[in-house]
């Protein structure tokens, strides 16, 4: 297999739909070993489209140029109470993928 498979969680805020489910947002990303491109992505939100926005938002981006695009895009893009969160989850999925890096 030419991929691998990553997760970062943060904590969801208070009010939310998916708290009712879950205590953390979880973002989980597969990602080619070689190009460090997500080829697929996912994340714990509570409405279908929210988690394919973010799936769209992530697909195609090489963790190789760093994060700084996405955070941006996810940031003016996304408007919803979780932002925070997914912000937070993108930033320890990034973390996990540079340790294996190193």
């Amino acid at each position: 297999m030419n991929t691998i498979f990553i997760a970062g969680h943060a904590k969801l805020p208070t009010g939310m739909a998916a708290r009712s489910i879950y205590e953390t947002l979880t973002i989980t990303a597969e990602i080619d070993k070689y190009y460090g491109v997500i080829v697929d992505a996912s994340c714990t939100l509570a409405t279908e489209h929210g988690r394919d926005f973010i799936a769209r938002l992530l697909k195609g981006h090489s963790l190789r140029n760093g994060i700084d695009l996405p955070l941006e895009e996810l940031k003016t893009g996304y408007l919803g109470k979780a932002n925070h969160a997914l912000v937070a989850a993108l930033k320890d999925l990034y973390k996990q993928y540079e340790s294996l890096n190193q």
